[in-house]
């Protein structure tokens, strides 16, 4: 938990920007796994530890613009839980701690709801995500769950992106220390990336070093060979010398802030000389787009440009031809990274997606690309100081999407399919930090993870 005035002026903030009515915040309830009693870990809704900060399950938080009011909704445990789950911090206690003096029974908000409508009150409400909260909001606002997204308050959603995009020295503070939790899981995959070692094991170690530093993943990581698949979440290989092991993996801070960061090695320590072009062809993306990062430049700017630098590359070694910048412009390149450069962090790794991905990274100066590849660039729009994002460039060769369109004599213009055969078993390269908008340009969080080939080979 962070200092009471933090919640304090974040709520403050907030309240500033509407001239009336109820601004509602539900947090999230355990999710059980095959009974009530079985759930998975519980993560609060970010939001809601935004703005109210007590990071336990079953509360609502209510911010009452008309009455200046501010209201945390819960229940102490009973003798009964206690009995299962040991003396835990009263909900009175925590909401004083955030600057909140009104603790009201969980089912009371329903009521309190009822009566604000009643009274043709405006409760404005943000997008669910998890189906019994989508239960709840139906329930307490009398509105089918079909209708919920379009009724959901886009004025508290614009409200809520500005607030939480710009981060504050504190917060930088957090991921920081979650970007150095993840640190040490990189380096831990680095001396592990050796020929016979599964990617279970390396999993399990990375799970070890996180729990052990009470932390948590912020995300399921990723650890394979098969890195050509951008999500791969089977740990089933074994490793073998000469192929590479695409580690995405990052930890939250003791405040639930997020680290985002990938690495990829060479099992056995040694890159052969395909996979020395390659890397440094993606880490030429990287260390290009971060130096290019500064307040008013468009991020889908510096995707382009990551793009465009990936395809005078490939021109070089032979695998694309003509022009990069037409290349690019024709949607091409995206054979080879059908994906964004990045995205922005924070308390979520996706940060604030839940609310709206488009509200979060475009607006009416910058649209999104309905290009295959390009549309996926989760992040778009202009930086402003105090933006955290994810840098994340990479070059994969994937079998069934250039078979695909090899088949369909798709960019011939710009691709040589015949000599993409010898690339065909390659997997694939990325490279991610995570970087905060400054005064003068960016700055990369944490401390120095190694990427260049004279650091991470043997």
């Amino acid at each position: 938990m962070l200092s009471s005035q933090t919640y304090i002026d974040r709520r403050k903030k907030l309240k500033a920007r509407f001239t009336s009515g109820i601004l509602l915040f539900i947090g999230n309830d355990n999710s059980p796994i095959n009974y009530s009693d079985n759930y998975y870990p519980f993560r609060q809704d970010s939001s809601f530890l935004y703005f109210f900060g007590v990071d336990k399950p079953g509360l609502c938080g209510i911010i009452d613009v008309d009455n200046d009011d501010e209201i945390i909704f819960g229940d102490e445990l009973s003798i009964n839980e206690i009995v299962w789950t040991g003396p835990q911090p009263k909900l009175v206690d925590q909401s004083h701690q955030v600057g909140i003096d009104r603790t009201l029974p969980k089912k009371d908000c329903s009521t309190y709801l009822s009566n604000a409508i009643a009274r043709k009150k405006n409760v404005h409400f943000l997008p669910a995500y998890r189906h019994l909260n989508l239960i709840k909001l139906s329930e307490w606002m009398n509105i089918p769950i079909s209708q919920l997204k379009e009724e959901s308050s886009r004025e508290l959603i614009n409200a809520i992106i500005s607030l939480r995009s710009v981060k504050s020295e504190k917060e930088i503070s957090e991921m920081e220390e979650a970007v150095n939790i993840s640190r040490k899981l990189h380096l831990k995959a680095l001396q592990m990336a050796r020929q016979g070692i599964t990617e279970l094991k390396i999993l399990s170690v990375l799970t070890e070093i996180v729990v052990g530093l009470g932390s948590r993943f912020s995300y399921s990581p990723i650890i394979t060979k098969n890195s050509q698949t951008l999500h791969n979440l089977d740990y089933v290989n074994k490793l073998n010398n000469g192929e590479l092991l695409l580690v995405d993996a990052g930890a939250e801070s003791s405040n639930n802030y997020a680290g985002d960061i990938t690495r990829t090695f060479a099992v056995g320590g040694v890159f052969d000389d395909r996979q020395k072009e390659i890397y440094n062809m993606v880490l030429k993306m990287q260390v290009e787009s971060i130096s290019m990062c500064k307040s008013g430049i468009s991020y889908a700017d510096v995707h382009n440009k990551a793009m465009t630098t990936m395809a005078s590359g490939l021109i070089e070694l032979g695998l694309m031809k003509g022009d990069p910048i037409e290349a690019v412009n024709s949607g091409a390149h995206a054979l080879f990274c059908p994906h964004g450069l990045g995205h922005m962090i924070g308390l979520d790794v996706h940060d604030m997606e839940d609310l709206s991905e488009e509200l979060v990274g475009y607006d009416n100066e910058v649209k999104r690309s309905e290009q295959f590849g390009t549309k996926a660039l989760r992040f778009g729009r202009k930086l402003e100081k105090g933006f955290a994002l994810t840098v994340e460039p990479g070059i994969y060769f994937i079998p069934e999407l250039t078979d695909l369109w090899k088949a369909e004599g798709k960019f011939e213009q710009f691709i040589n399919y015949h000599l993409l055969e010898a690339y065909r078993n390659f997997g694939g390269i990325r490279i991610e930090d995570n970087i905060v908008i400054t005064s003068d340009g960016a700055r990369i969080l944490g401390k120095a993870i190694p990427k260049n080939l004279s650091d991470i080979q043997f």
